[in-house]
């Protein structure tokens, strides 16, 4: 058994902004099923009631710029798990509305402060608890501190022999701060250099992540892979490669209580299985009422459930011949339904599409959970063109539901879909290579053209799809191991 602590921004269902925070729930959970001693710290953000928590009775002191700061630490725990949650609070930084920012799209300015205060305060809650870890999972830029602090503050006494992992969810975001703010951390300046955070003359928590940390890990195989790359590692590659033996590759899996067709809250009473499927004809039914399209059970549906920004590939839909243009032209009877938020110019075009086309697209900027699930059920084909993926969850949703993915050949994208095979009607979606229009057009038109023309095909592939296995239970038993090898590397074993 080990003792394991995460260190995070995000937790589902507590704080959520992306994957990362179902990542962190589900993994934690799925760890303490293998015997594990698991706990999570997170900061107490302003929407997370107090009333369900048990506050524990002594303040925590927690070092911070020129003095310490004062926390209270609440304490709950991860649902349907015994898996304790301890939740950092101080009005001062996390009482506010948002996790990163006021908007999904602003960030604080005082955020090197705040994750300084969330990365020092785990190491004091374990000295008041008396809770020492063999293994501190930090997760992206937010808890980068966390190896640092390890290999400075702490590199002697209760935690010398604990070991660091760093999992890269998204390298696309690396927490760059003025050098200036470096003095909240308290690290020196020798540290600032020799522990990465140095970037460009100002402060770059992910590289500082990079660095310091006994092992890495990605969310994906194929990630791994393409971030070690000039095309994909952000200017981070040359660092990835130095540090290629530490990084682990290792696929998300998915919360399988939660989406699974036979059980599905928000399908009921229509749940439907491999063996069974004659309901997600009425689920397609439903997803046309729903959404004001005509319930046409022959015309295909292919959906989109994503941010809307440009990293997700919403572009390649829009402009005068662009994918939706395509699609009205070619196949008039295809229906379109895209649900999500992001940048402004995004969902302007979006929503232009369905004013011009309101009996083919329809288009909801929202974040609707219940409606999330029906799309994953009653749409025939899911969109997910992404620029770069490291390794998405719709795409596995949409399998696990029969709804075939057409996705561009990137991160986990490439590790969860196999391309499908006009000869014998083998794979389970559609994979294309580059991130263009004409790519992407290439692979909706051929997926619609085997709808119509190749039936049995779409029946074998949706019958596949929902055979296959993305639970938790065996990224677990992967990310166990990478502990061992961190512990080994942080122990000189």
């Amino acid at each position: 058994m080990k003792k394991i602590l995460f260190v995070s921004s995000e937790l589902v269902p507590f704080a959520k902004s992306g994957g990362l925070g179902d990542m962190v729930s589900s993994l934690a959970i799925a760890l303490a099923k293998l015997g594990h001693d698991v706990r999570v710290v997170i900061p107490r953000y302003y929407h997370i009631s107090r009333d369900d928590l048990q506050r524990h009775p002594a303040p925590l002191g927690v070092p911070l710029g020129w003095s310490q700061e004062w926390c209270a630490i609440y304490e709950g725990h991860l649902p349907r798990s015994s898996v304790p949650v301890y939740f950092l609070d101080h009005e001062g930084y996390f009482g506010r509305s948002g996790i990163y920012g006021a908007t999904p799209s602003s960030s604080f300015d005082d955020n090197f402060a705040r994750f300084s205060l969330l990365s020092r305060g785990a190491f004091q809650l374990c000295k008041a608890l008396q809770w020492f870890p063999d293994v501190m999972h930090a997760h992206d830029w937010p808890t980068a501190l966390v190896p640092v602090y390890l290999n400075t503050w702490e590199r002697e006494g209760d935690f010398a022999p604990t070991a660091s992992v760093f999992t890269i969810h998204n390298l696309g975001y690396q927490g760059w701060f003025p050098k200036a703010d470096l003095f909240y951390a308290q690290i020196g300046w020798h540290d600032f250099l020799m522990q990465g955070l140095e970037a460009l003359d100002s402060i770059n928590l992910m590289k500082a992540g990079i660095t310091a940390s006994n092992l890495i890990t990605t969310v994906s195989p194929t990630y791994a892979q393409e971030i070690q790359s000039d095309a994909y590692g952000e200017g981070q590659d040359w660092l990835l490669r130095q540090r290629h033996e530490q990084i682990w590759g290792i696929l998300n899996g998915i919360d399988e209580e939660v989406w699974n067709p036979q059980t599905d809250r928000f399908l009921a009473p229509h749940h439907y299985s491999a063996e069974d499927l004659s309901n997600k004809a009425i689920l397609k039914q439903r997803l046309q009422e729903r959404m004001g399209l005509p319930q046409e059970k022959e015309h295909p549906i292919l959906a989109m459930v994503s941010r809307l920004v440009s990293q997700k590939g919403a572009e390649l839909l829009l402009g005068d011949w662009g994918v939706l243009q395509r699609l009205m032209h070619y196949h008039p009877k295809v229906q379109v339904v895209i649900i999500g938020t992001g940048e402004a110019g995004l969902e302007d075009g979006l929503r232009a599409f369905a004013q011009r086309y309101p009996e083919q697209i329809s288009v909801h900027i929202t974040f609707d959970e219940p409606l999330s699930h029906l799309v994953e059920a009653g749409a025939d084909f899911f969109l997910m063109p992404s620029r770069y993926e490291p390794c998405g969850l719709n795409q596995m949703y949409s399998l696990r539901y029969g709804t075939l993915p057409i996705v561009r050949r990137t991160g986990g994208l490439a590790d969860t879909v196999e391309a499908y095979r006009v000869e014998d009607g083998a794979g389970t979606g559609w994979l294309f290579n580059d991130y263009n229009v004409d790519g992407f057009w290439w692979a909706v038109n051929y997926a619609v053209e085997t709808y119509y023309q190749r039936p049995e095909h779409i029946q074998q592939m949706r019958k596949r799809a929902m055979a296959q296995d993305f639970s938790w239970k065996k990224s677990a038993e992967l990310y166990d191991r990478a502990y061992d090898q961190a512990i080994s590397y942080r122990r000189g074993n």
